[in-house]
């Protein structure tokens, strides 16, 4: 899919998606009486090694999804450094848990595309 077929509809169904994804990946569940969401990545880091791994290329799905929907350098390096900073300081033992309950490198991510597309008209 390139950026010249995209329409509004391809855009919205996209980010549709992204959404549901980001969330599984960083807020699809909750630890009872508290504010702390964590999702997949959490879990996925708690596999040393292959987990972290895996849980970096859900990531960057959301980032190729951006390059598809013409997002400019600028935005996809910003991503890729989000993606880079959860796996990087996730995959550290002990703290990389407790650090991915905190970094929600898939929402922020998400955040910088939707800005773009609503800031360049799109959606």
């Amino acid at each position: 899919m390139t950026t010249a077929t995209i329409t509004a509809d391809d855009t919205l169904n996209v980010l549709k998606r992204l959404k549901l994804l980001a969330r599984f990946m960083d807020n699809g569940w909750g630890i009872p009486f508290t504010n702390i969401r964590f999702g997949a990545d959490s879990v996925l880091g708690l596999v040393p090694g292959a987990g972290d791994i895996a849980a970096m290329l859900i990531s960057l799905y959301v980032v190729v999804k951006a390059y598809e929907l013409g997002a400019p350098n600028h935005i996809l390096l910003r991503m890729v450094g989000n993606v880079a900073i959860d796996t990087g300081l996730g995959a550290v033992p002990l703290f990389g848990d407790i650090f991915d309950l905190f970094f929600k490198s898939n929402v922020k991510n998400l955040d910088l595309l939707h800005d773009f597309l609503r800031k360049t008209g799109k959606i």
